[in-house]
């Protein structure tokens, strides 16, 4: 369910891009990263770097879109969120606290979160999360700068890199879970 509530309002972002406008969409994906942050907030848990910063990011790329440049395109907004979605993630890297940390740190027992590679693994989820935004920046910035280069590409592109870290995430924990020979997730009692 975690990973649901992070990536719903990417998905709400993207889908209303696709039928309705660049604001109702930042709007819409804006108000359920503030459920997300609520929700936490009300479960007793912190507020984490990755919805808090997409928050900031939404509402400045409206406050831009209304302020200053009515006449962004779709595919500049896409590009837009793209890239401060790569630099909230790779930022987190550079300020040494990978934004996946504080999920994990949530979601698992204290021995495991003090076993060695717990740091490791978290740096490498979050790299793996940073190179599918550079990817969707990418797609998207190509399709914005070259002209006749087809709408679906961006969404292939998005397709592939969230699927694939969303199953990176999944797999890689289980996999250094049996490198260090923890015992498995439900054999712990769950920290809330």
């Amino acid at each position: 369910m975690t990973l649901f509530l992070i990536l719903a309002p990417y998905g709400v972002y993207a889908f209303m891009m696709l039928v309705t406008s660049a604001t109702a969409s930042l709007v819409a994906a804006g108000a359920i990263c503030l459920a997300t942050i609520g929700f936490d907030a009300w479960r007793g848990r912190s507020l984490k770097i990755l919805p808090a910063g997409t928050v900031i990011l939404f509402a400045g790329i409206l406050a831009w879109l209304h302020l200053i440049d009515p006449a962004l395109s779709d595919k500049a907004v896409k590009v837009a969120v793209d890239g401060g979605i790569f630099a909230i993630s790779l930022g987190s890297i550079l300020v040494r606290y990978p934004f996946t940390l504080q999920y994990a740190v949530e979601s698992v027992h204290p021995e495991i979160a003090a076993m060695p590679g717990f740091m490791r693994s978290n740096y490498i989820i979050t790299g793996v999360w940073t190179a599918s935004a550079l990817l969707m920046l990418l797609a998207n910035a190509a399709i914005l700068y070259v002209p006749g280069l087809p709408i679906w590409l961006g969404l292939a592109v998005a397709f592939a890199a969230r699927n694939s870290a969303v199953y990176f995430t999944r797999w890689y924990p289980a996999r250094v879970r049996q490198k260090y020979g923890a015992p498995p997730p439900d054999a712990l009692p769950h920290p809330h």
